[in-house]
């Protein structure tokens, strides 16, 4: 809207109707272009003080306070449904619709590419699931929660004598929620710096680049390209619906007053396992279900298989090939329907069986923006969706659910529009558990290479025959490096032990350069460190490791 204006002559108006009775603007001749609802207006306009604001007012250079000029501004107008008056719409290069890790990532990059950005999020906290309800939050119980275990099971081993040691739920979770709020202010700045206009209320597709925004301050927006980035939401089965208080999602798990007696966590996944952990650690009794027969389906299985060995040594109770028919709550207790076994009965039930797109009310079908069976938006290579204009990025497209694959989308996805040029490597983008201990892999699982064919070599080493490891008390797991059979070139890398998720990128970084696992085993690792071991499974790739 305000291109071929300077920015101190800028005008952005709301009621082009009630301007011109007041005097404030004179309309001297309004053209319509070839897009319904845009028209060109030649316009004289004034103003009487030199404020400065984006929205309702003129802005002047502040030398100025009377100014006189005419303009000529093509813009979008909308007519409101009660009174039948034309609202004029602000435009913008870009509109990116969630503000999770995904939107407001692009946004950023978007804004630093050159365009005029505007966002769009229905929630007052900015940062998505992943920072309310999802990645940070559960990442602060599981590191207060690690403390909290270390004290009563380990501490007394290296010597420290530690009594009375109790929890604080309340406290507990009031610093999770300082981390999110600390983290929330930081967008809401990052934003503001990189002068992104943010609008607070539900983001509705209209069609031909309008963006329709209810809430408080309803309005409308336009802008050249449209990009959807809201990510996703908790899905549940027939019979097992969340009520928001014992039967509950992750979302629920998060914010319980009191540690359970007794939770069932529906479902052996990530999620599960993780938010599983944590009540654990505070001294509920959890027993986890799993449809199917093994936990943590898509991990390598050899990974996956030793986690579980740790985790029922830890207390956790796994009952695999387990379907459950219904859950029920009355009053303070759950009861799990199973088929063909007694049914169990528990205090709280945490459903963790995956997520779903999150596109209600978003408009898609009216925008001519397709789903699939699922409700995941259809993208091609660059994100285009099927309608002319709008993209879509992160969880709402599919794919690895993860934070940090949105961010590097709608950074793909911006550089593409500005520059014609924006690339992922989706081989290798990492994944991490943060268990204790951790689970992390980048690249193809043996299972996959299998499927595919694809003959390769394998190397293993045990952190218990690591120094550094071995101080420290953590000597679970090991790591493991997949290369191929006849190039060396490294296809996978697995990892389950304390830090994985840290030691994780040394590989993530080999791979995207393609380097064989000689090159990974010829660089020199500081000693005592976790890395060490990472090292030393490279060098078993051709059976040539020294400690073990």
């Amino acid at each position: 809207m305000r291109k071929g204006l300077e920015r101190s002559e800028t005008l952005v108006f709301w009621n082009v109707a009630n301007r011109i009775l007041r005097g404030f603007l004179l309309v001297v001749q309004p053209r319509p272009t070839r897009y319904p609802g845009q028209a060109t207006l030649d316009m004289l306009g004034f103003s009487l003080s030199p404020r400065h604001s984006t929205r309702g007012r003129w802005r002047t250079n502040g030398r100025k306070p009377i100014v006189l000029k005419l303009f000529t501004l093509t813009a979008w107008f909308q007519p409101d449904s009660n009174s039948g008056v034309l609202y004029m719409s602000e435009a913008f290069d870009l509109i990116v619709v969630g503000a999770g890790p995904g939107g407001y990532v692009a946004a950023i990059r978007a804004s630093q590419l050159g365009m005029t950005v505007a966002v769009v999020e229905r929630e007052k906290q900015l940062g998505g699931t992943c920072l309310r309800v999802g990645c940070i939050p559960s990442k602060a119980l599981l590191e207060t929660s690690e403390l909290f275990e270390q004290s009563q099971r380990h501490f007394a081993d290296r010597g420290l004598v530690v009594k009375g040691v109790t929890v604080d739920v309340a406290q507990m979770m009031k610093h999770k929620d300082g981390v999110v709020s600390t983290l929330d202010s930081g967008i809401q700045g990052l934003l503001k710096k990189n002068k992104i206009e943010r609008f607070f209320g539900n983001g509705k597709l209209k069609g031909n680049g309008i963006v329709e925004v209810t809430g408080s301050m309803p309005t409308t927006i336009t802008g050249k390209k449209i990009l959807i980035a809201t990510g996703s939401v908790s899905s549940s089965f027939p019979g097992m619906q969340p009520d928001g208080d014992r039967i509950g999602t992750s979302t629920e798990a998060l914010i319980w007053p009191e540690v359970p007696k007794h939770l069932v966590v529906i479902g052996a996944g990530v999620i599960g396992l993780e938010l599983g952990t944590v009540w654990r650690r505070l001294g509920s009794q959890v027993t986890v279900l799993e449809y199917l027969p093994r936990i943590l389906p898509g991990i390598d299985e050899q990974v996956a298989n030793e986690a579980k060995k740790i985790f029922e040594k830890q207390g956790l109770t796994f009952k695999l090939g387990t379907k459950v028919t219904s859950v029920t709550a009355s009053g303070t207790t759950c009861t799990i329907q199973i088929e063909g076994a007694e049914p169990i009965t528990c205090d709280r039930v945490l459903i963790a069986v995956g997520r779903k797109p999150c596109t209600d009310n978003l408009g898609l079908e009216a925008a001519g923006v397709q789903t699939d069976k699922r409700g995941f938006i259809q993208v091609s290579a660059g994100y285009q969706t099927t309608a002319a204009g709008v993209y879509a990025v992160g969880d709402v497209i599919g794919g690895a659910m993860l934070a940090h694959k949105a961010e590097e989308e709608g950074i793909a996805c911006v550089e593409k529009m500005a520059t014609g040029h924006g690339h992922i490597n989706y081989n290798t983008i990492p994944a991490v558990i943060y268990t204790e201990p951790e689970i992390a892999s980048v690249g193809a699982n043996e299972d996959a290479l299998k499927q595919a064919g694809i003959k390769y070599k394998s190397g293993r080493f045990s952190f218990a025959a690591n120094g550094r490891a071995r101080a420290a008390g953590h000597t679970d797991g090991f790591v493991k490096v997949l290369a191929d059979e006849a190039t060396d070139r490294i296809l996978g890398v697995h990892i389950i032990g304390t830090h994985a998720g840290e030691l994780i990128h040394e590989a993530a970084v080999a791979m995207e350069f393609g380097a064989s696992s000689e090159d990974l085993a010829r660089c020199c690792h500081a000693h005592p460190t976790l890395s060490e071991a990472v090292k030393e499974a490279a060098m078993a790739v051709d059976k040539r490791a020294i400690h073990s």
